[in-house]
């Protein structure tokens, strides 16, 4: 679910104060388009949202999210928007998110 690698290379780069700073930055922005998924879903801007949502959810990590993400990116840009699983990337957000956190605060990517 999270590339643990990932995270501790990133904390390398950055160190521990920004990583510190990027997280809640982070979950903030991804936090605002799903909120609007959920709560107003737009199929002509689901594939932009998606590709910002996998981005982000790759530089910290966030393998089954970014994988779903773009899945969906992929689908909408052939025209299959409607059929994209936006609860299934959502859960995948609230799952991943959890995972992230509480790996962080166990220390796994020291």
């Amino acid at each position: 679910m999270i590339d643990w690698a990932r995270v501790t290379s990133l904390k390398a780069e950055i160190g521990d104060e920004d990583l510190e700073e990027v997280v809640p930055l982070f979950i903030e922005e991804v936090s605002e388009i799903t909120d609007r998924l959920r709560e107003n879903l737009d199929l002509a801007t689901l594939e932009e949202d998606l590709h910002c949502l996998k981005g982000s959810a790759m530089n910290l990590g966030f393998l089954e999210f970014s994988d779903l993400c773009n899945l969906g990116e992929s689908m909408s840009a052939k025209g299959e928007a409607a059929a994209v699983d936006v609860s299934e990337i959502l859960d995948s957000f609230e799952r991943s998110k959890q995972a992230f956190l509480s790996g962080l605060q166990d220390g796994i990517a020291a």
